[in-house]
């Protein structure tokens, strides 16, 4: 990884020396970084953000396990962008120097957005490279610097793909006076962000249609959580998101995964993965609603016969309960029900919101929604309480408190029994330069 970090951090150096040097007009704001522009209205952008984080976990009295602290970097992005009139393009690049991962437990990879876009017409953009996706749930379009509570929902976590490389065209068109549209598609390789090896599985395609019958947020709004901008007309966004992808091999549909499964013939026989949901965002002076829902499907072939270890041995035993079934043992893997998250929150005049959350899931009986250690939790309950030091999220702290409901044989990341109860409390602050 410090052999891929050194050439970003290196042009980052030198983008910075190149324009101290250079009398290009550039303005600075806090929040949104240095913007550099020319006679053509060709424009640059340098930002970025850090947020540390402290996150506290504790049980019941009678659990074995107390409590469990952790002190980490939650995000450290830098990010270019920049755009072209002339050439009718955008592009961005960003990445991240934390190494925690945004959704999920595995390792973060550094390469976030990598990606060139081509507006032929207006409202019209052709984007092709690594960036989010808009078939994810809400959330997961907008910035993680600009949350209503300390972290996202554990719907995206379970969830979502937080990047990928593909083909992503969008378009935006008006009926009557305020009343917006938006549909996209998109085709990917369905591998997740920055994959170099490991590629199990086919090609994701999906939509996305939104709606917005009161108008257009103010300052981006639709991308942020909380009425910062405090909306003077209602504003509403409702839409619907679709996805499949042809063969994978992880647990949440990439194709980039160790869990391969091969037929008679030693070849890769991998389950599709169908993915879809609905959302909401609300604002109207102060007061903000965010509302998804999401559910997840697989179809698993008939023909597979052997599954691969992690060590990479092959094993013909696929048991459940007892039984030999391929199709439940194979689903049991991947992360399959349905869940909403509802949140709610308010932002008094002196910039202090109080905010509050409820997420269920509802796992399918062979699911690995179902893991003890992991999951085995339907319900969280959470209450927020933020402080912004500027008229945006530029500056801001945040504290949440989670309680999450245990089902029987829950466990904690020690793989001690827990009862009944797990507690959460973060802390993060964000400060965007």
């Amino acid at each position: 990884m410090k052999k891929q970090l050194l050439p970003i951090l290196m042009f980052f150096c030198l983008a910075l020396k190149v324009f101290a040097q250079n009398p290009i007009p550039h303005k600075y704001k806090l929040g949104e970084g240095y913007t550099f522009s020319d006679k053509e209205k060709s424009s640059f952008d340098l930002n970025g953000y850090i947020q540390p984080s402290m996150e506290i976990r504790s049980y019941p009295e009678d659990s074995i396990q107390d409590s469990y602290t952790r002190f980490r970097i939650r995000r450290l992005r830098l990010r270019v962008q920049g755009e072209l009139p002339k050439y009718k393009m955008t592009y961005r690049l960003q990445v991240d120097l934390s190494g925690t991962p945004e959704v999920g437990d595995d390792a973060s990879s550094f390469l976030f957005d990598a990606w060139v876009a081509y507006n032929p017409i207006k409202k019209l953009e052709i984007k092709f490279g690594q960036s989010s996706n808009f078939t994810e749930n809400r959330e997961m379009l907008m910035s993680s610097n600009a949350l209503q509570l300390a972290e996202r929902s554990r719907l995206s976590s379970a969830f979502s793909v937080f990047r990928e490389f593909g083909l992503f065209v969008n378009y935006e068109f008006k009926l009557g006076r305020n009343f917006f549209i938006n549909p996209g598609v998109s085709v990917t390789n369905g591998d997740g962000p920055n994959v170099f090896a490991n590629d199990h599985g086919g090609i994701k395609y999906g939509g996305r249609i939104d709606f917005m019958p009161f108008g257009k947020f103010v300052s981006l709004g639709k991308f942020r959580q909380g009425d910062m901008a405090r909306e003077l007309t209602p504003k509403l966004l409702f839409g619907f998101n679709y996805s499949k992808a042809n063969g994978i091999s992880s647990r949440r549909g990439e194709a980039s995964g160790t869990i391969i499964y091969l037929n008679e013939s030693m070849q890769e026989s991998l389950p599709d993965f169908t993915k879809y949901g609905a959302d909401f965002l609300f604002k109207y002076k102060a007061f903000s609603v965010l509302g998804e829902y999401i559910k997840s499907e697989a179809s698993v072939p008939t023909d597979i016969m052997y599954r691969v270890r992690n060590d990479g041995s092959i094993s013909s035993t696929f048991d459940v309960n007892g039984v030999q079934d391929v199709s439940n043992y194979v689903k049991s893997r991947m992360v399959l029900g349905s869940a909403f998250n509802i949140q709610a929150g308010y932002i008094f005049n002196k910039n202090i919101s109080v905010d509050a959350r409820f997420m269920h899931f509802d796992s399918d009986q062979y699911s690995f929604l179902n893991n003890a250690t992991i999951y085995k939790r339907p319900n969280y309950y959470t209450i927020g309480l933020s402080k912004f030091f500027t008229r945006s999220h530029a500056f801001k702290i945040q504290a949440s408190f989670t309680l999450v409901d245990v089902e029987d044989g829950g466990l904690d990341i020690l793989g001690n029994a827990i009862y009944n109860n797990e507690y959460i409390t973060n802390v993060i602050a964000t400060l965007s330069f």
